[in-house]
């Protein structure tokens, strides 16, 4: 006599999974958008989102294929309670469900936090350190039909702050406020594409050009629990939605953050400063500055905070002159001194033979948050970047099928950075609390 649950080997991954992830909670969450006595019986939503987790779990990004496989693996039909004799649903039925009932990214979004507060519950996170970062997936879009469109860049939630605290400088320096205007996004001519118009056309050094999406992603230092995931398009910069999602996490888990680690494209004196006013210590990596091929470098104009003014190398004194509406002080030279200065040619191309110095508002925010770098603990925090989240996206592309958009469309993509993250963070649960010892994935 043989049974189902006699086929699925006692250490398979499957199997720890279901020992120590409870899915009840899905059936509350999804109620209200099935109707209860009428239509033919729907696909149970446990079985429906156990099978997703299933296609991120072994990497399968075909839902065709997924349902292929369930129809063949007993393991995968023994973690849906169906029996060898149970006819597998179709594969359009996953899609169907996801085009006319789930038209957000609120479910998928609810059932990562309730994994990821499963972890919490577990002891398995305790939210001291965060990691972010942020990695593409290539979208299911054809680079040769785009169109040409400036659009604007997203509005920076600091921009209000920003406002405050360059009229609370100017007004230290005996300058006039700035005129009232409204701050407006700049606007930008780039690529959009014909195909899935929701992606971004991607330029960075060192990475493809082209259309993808954006994954950021929040991971905690204890063991690597994934306390974030958000998807936007390629062509938004790291540092826009950090802040607001590092908020949500902190409120969403209640979690005490002590510090972050961050890679270069976060060190930004608005980060920094925002993390000061959370109380939060921002370790970010060095972030080389654009040198001008045969220019002196910033770093040899050294700022006096006595004077408020920078030396230059030659020993002359920049005097502050105003604050822009970008939040940067201008420190000018004297002109008559610069144009007798043996350096002048490799110090300024100005016309005028003035040499302009720009330091942010938020500067001695963003120089504390250089300084933690260079402490020891700032290194072994740093150091656990490479542990943590970046660990995690490398285990996402290469075991679970994530360095593609596996649908067209923000909110299908965010769909599924969601549901990935949430199926790492599954098994990693699972493992952390399982018996050790190698497992059976097949």
């Amino acid at each position: 006599m043989v049974t189902l649950d006699s086929l699925v080997p006692s250490d398979h991954l499957l199997r720890k999974i279901d020992a120590v992830i409870d899915f009840s909670f899905i059936h509350a969450r999804v109620a209200d958008l099935y109707c209860a006595n009428n239509g033919r019986p729907a696909l149970d939503p446990v079985m429906m989102f156990k099978a997703l987790f299933i296609g991120y779990l072994f990497g399968v990004r075909s839902e065709r294929q997924l349902v292929r496989e369930i129809e063949v693996n007993v393991a995968y039909r023994w973690f849906l309670q169906l029996k060898l004799t149970d006819k597998v649903f179709d594969a359009s039925t996953l899609s169907q469900n996801r085009r006319r009932r789930y038209h957000d990214a609120s479910v998928a979004q609810d059932i990562f936090d309730e994994i990821v507060e499963q972890a919490i519950r577990y002891g398995l996170v305790d939210g001291k350190v965060l990691y972010t970062d942020s990695t593409h997936l290539k979208a299911d879009a054809n680079k040769n039909k785009w169109d040409r469109e400036v659009v604007a860049k997203s509005r920076a939630a600091y921009w209000d702050d920003l406002d405050l605290a360059i009229e609370e400088d100017r007004t230290a320096h005996a300058k006039k406020p700035l005129k009232a205007k409204e701050r407006q996004p700049v606007e930008k001519e780039t690529k959009i594409s014909r195909t899935d118009p929701d992606s971004g056309y991607m330029v960075r050094d060192g990475k493809p050009k082209g259309f993808f999406y954006l994954d950021h992603r929040t991971v905690d230092g204890k063991l690597g629990i994934i306390t974030d995931s958000y998807a936007t398009p390629a062509n938004l910069h790291d540092s826009i939605p950090y802040l607001d999602r590092l908020d949500r996490q902190r409120q969403r888990f209640d979690l005490d953050v002590i510090a972050v680690g961050l890679d270069a494209g976060y060190a930004t004196a608005a980060i920094a400063k925002g993390l000061e006013d959370r109380d939060i210590l921002g370790v970010t990596g060095y972030r080389r500055p654009n040198l001008r091929e045969g220019y002196i470098p910033k770093r040899k104009y050294v700022y006096d905070p006595e004077r408020d003014a920078y030396r230059c190398p030659e020993g002359q004194l920049l005097s502050y002159a105003t604050t822009d509406r970008n939040g940067y002080r201008h420190y000018h030279s004297d002109p008559e001194k610069c144009r007798t200065c043996p350096v002048l040619a490799s110090c300024t191309a100005n016309a005028h033979q003035r040499k302009t110095v720009t330091r942010h508002v938020w500067q001695d925010a963003r120089d504390r948050a250089d300084a933690y770098r260079l402490t020891e603990w700032g290194k072994r925090v740093y150091k656990r970047r490479k542990e943590t989240v970046e660990r995690s996206f490398a285990d996402a592309k290469q075991l679970h099928g994530h360095r593609y958009a596996r649908f067209r469309g923000l909110i299908n993509v965010k769909c599924q950075c969601l549901l990935a993250a949430a199926a790492q963070n599954i098994k990693k649960i699972a493992l952390a609390l399982g018996p050790k010892g190698p497992i059976a994935e097949g």
